[in-house]
């Protein structure tokens, strides 16, 4: 995309890639680039050195320690920081959660909570999904009785992600009777992961790695003070929350990043072929892809430039995950289909860090099968893109 930059804007890109050149550490930008495996201490790391900075809080007010950046920086930072290799902030406590507490949350609760998320001195995750309430949401069964300043806990939460990790969830929990519409029976909580009576079991994916979790409350004493807002006003916070996790799973930045990449490897011979960057058919596939990833960066900038405004986002957050993840995964599968057969072994090892794969395949390519693989869930996550399509028909469309 080309887009005339003011002097300030250029000194602040200026600024950016300096940043970026100094502070980003080596070895999480090199795993970042090769996709591969990423600790829970790269995160944090990474994260410290944005709020030592004061650039952790991208989207957040200012007066919560957010940047005050317009839309055109914010654009300009994902950018750079895509091409230097530099990890996205983890999403559930500094996207996700901390917009619903300074939105909604008390004075109390605010004090309480958001120093440590903009620090990163606390890990959270999403206790939304159960077993057997995915995309119907409002359906969750994990309930929440109240006793005096208490709430007891009782329900499973599915798919939880990293939440080995957490110290703290943000759940839906259902506080009103079955004589309640579901969407109105639904209250907002934050839990402490320490709390006795709650266990968190493993899920292992295919590739053997543990990504999610089960996470099962029996009996789990919560202070009624950890409520977000008003009780059986659950459902709204959570669909704010979601329109800004939607935003941010478009991911145009690392699309980019990713399709550049893609594009350059193609341009390399292997066992005395032709390179595929000749093709013309593989040329109509990546610049299909192209096309749709350019029409899809504008959008995302006009969101940026709606949530700068105060807003959170509206509808169009649903046409950016819709669209976003499809790329994502037009992407993996081009690289599958670069890589060929050296897609076909999968090696563990390939994933840390040093690891030389240059005995399974050229140019990076090994990996592309457990990549393509781990990011079906793109689609799903954060509400199917089928129930996307259906909020654009009713939201946009009015059908």
């Amino acid at each position: 995309m080309n887009i005339d930059f003011s002097a300030e804007e250029l000194a602040f890109q200026t600024d950016v890639r300096a940043f970026l050149s100094a502070e980003l550490p080596e070895e999480i930008s090199q795993k970042v680039k090769l996709g591969l495996h990423m600790e829970k201490e790269d995160f944090v790391t990474w994260q410290k050195i944005l709020y030592n900075k004061g650039w952790a809080a991208v989207n957040w007010p200012v007066e919560h320690g957010g940047t005050g950046w317009s839309s055109t920086q914010k654009y300009i930072w994902e950018n750079e920081c895509a091409k230097a290799g530099a990890p996205s902030v983890m999403a559930f406590g500094m996207k996700m959660v901390a917009p619903i507490i300074y939105t909604y949350g008390s004075d109390v609760q605010k004090n309480r909570f958001l120093p440590d998320i903009l620090e990163s001195n606390v890990w959270w995750c999403q206790g939304y999904s159960e077993p057997n309430s995915g995309s119907d949401l409002a359906s969750l069964r994990t309930a929440a009785v109240r006793e005096g300043d208490e709430y007891v806990v009782n329900g499973t939460k599915t798919w939880t992600t990293l939440g080995q990790h957490a110290d703290w969830i943000f759940c839906l929990v259902r506080t009103g009777g079955p004589e309640v519409k579901n969407q109105q029976a639904i209250s907002f909580l934050l839990i402490n992961m320490k709390t006795p009576g709650i266990t968190v079991s493993p899920i292992y994916l295919l590739d053997g790695t543990h990504e999610v979790n089960e996470v099962h409350f029996d009996n789990v004493r919560v202070p009624v003070e950890n409520r977000i807002g008003e009780e059986n006003q659950g459902w709204t916070y959570a669909k704010v929350l979601l329109t800004h996790e939607r935003t941010g799973t478009a991911g145009v930045a690392n699309s980019k990043q990713r399709l550049s990449g893609l594009k350059e490897k193609a341009k390399v011979t292997s066992d005395g072929y032709k390179m595929l960057s000749e093709n013309a058919t593989w040329q109509q596939k990546v610049a299909a892809v192209e096309i749709e990833l350019l029409a899809l960066e504008y959008t995302e900038l006009r969101t940026l430039a709606s949530v700068s405004t105060g807003k959170a986002p509206g509808p169009e957050s649903s046409i950016l995950k819709l669209i976003g993840t499809e790329i994502q995964q037009a992407i993996d599968e081009l690289n599958v289909e670069l890589a060929g057969y050296y897609s076909m072994p999968y090696v563990r090892e390939q994933f840390a860090y040093g690891y030389d794969d240059t005995m399974i395949g050229p140019g990076q390519t090994a990996n592309s099968a457990g990549k393509f693989f781990n990011n079906r869930k793109s689609t799903i996550y954060g509400g199917s893109n089928e129930i996307q399509t259906n909020i654009i028909c009713k939201a946009v469309l009015g059908l």
